[in-house]
């Protein structure tokens, strides 16, 4: 197992929001800390380490790396919508629809599935190919 994958397996997450419940910062916790305890077990231990750590505040969510809970992993400028009870990262454009059983956006129109690569044009509502170098 490679350092970076043990890292992440050794550690649990925690999203700081604001009062908007936008995700202000992620930090990581030794899951020692939280007795090694599986979520949801582990988020008041988790929640209460960051209150002390932060001098009282205490909006504070557990967030999966692997999205194994909580749809997605918390991104900072991402909200925590307590009544979907997942992270949804900001809307990338304005004609993008979210998808309500992931919580993830997803354009309009599909993107080509022939292989080559694409980029979103919002002017146009579609995907424009990337030139070939």
């Amino acid at each position: 197992m490679d350092w970076k994958r043990e890292h992440y397996i050794l550690m649990a997450h925690f999203a700081e929001l604001n009062d908007s419940n936008t995700v202000v910062t992620v930090n990581v916790l030794n899951n020692e800390v939280i007795n090694n305890l599986p979520f949801p077990d582990s988020e008041p231990i988790g929640i209460e380490f960051f209150t002390e750590w932060s001098g009282g505040y205490s909006n504070w969510r557990q967030t999966s790396y692997n999205g194994n809970f909580r749809k997605n992993y918390a991104i900072i400028g991402g909200i925590y919508d307590p009544i979907r009870d997942a992270f949804i990262a900001p809307q990338p454009f304005a004609s993008w629809i979210l998808n309500e059983d992931t919580c993830q956006w997803e354009a309009p129109v599909p993107y080509p599935t022939d292989g080559k690569g694409y980029y979103w044009d919002e002017a146009t509502l579609n995907w424009i190919e990337v030139p070939a170098e």
